[in-house]
């Protein structure tokens, strides 16, 4: 499995209206993608951050899926130009010792098929974590005990 989370803060005078609309999109995007298997949206409580997100996904077919679906694309035109800083990150227990740059790989071809995202995201106050275009989570992960 594949816990795809990001944490997120808006910038300043984004109405709480349209953080509202902005989080139930997120939601509703959740049915729309069959490779989700379980998603959670919300206010974030005890970070630094206000909201985030964790969505679930069975393998790395399913992240590339969730990554290049068109209502996630939706999702990033409409929701990125209402965010400052942002942070994403994956955790998984797929024993690949090559998971990490799959999914760094995924990225990178999902920002140079859609530059427009590249440029929303490049235009972020502070855009740090797995999807950050220029980033290439090929770490090795820690020994299993």
């Amino acid at each position: 499995m594949i816990y795809h989370c990001i944490r997120f803060t808006t910038k300043p005078g984004i109405s709480e209206q349209a953080k509202a609309a902005a989080l139930d999109q997120m939601g509703r995007h959740s049915q729309a993608i069959p490779a989700i298997r379980s998603r959670i949206v919300g206010a974030e409580f005890g970070g630094e951050y206000d909201y985030g997100a964790v969505t679930v996904l069975e393998d790395i077919e399913g992240y590339a899926e969730y990554m290049n679906h068109p209502a996630h694309l939706a999702m990033d035109r409409a929701g990125l130009p209402l965010i400052d800083t942002f942070v994403s990150y994956d955790i998984t227990d797929d024993p690949d010792p090559e998971i990490g740059a799959k999914i760094a790989e995924i990225h990178r071809r999902r920002f140079e098929a859609q530059p427009d995202i590249a440029g929303l995201v490049s235009d972020l106050g502070e855009y740090t974590g797995s999807a950050a275009p220029g980033k290439h989570g090929n770490r090795q992960p820690p020994a299993r005990h």
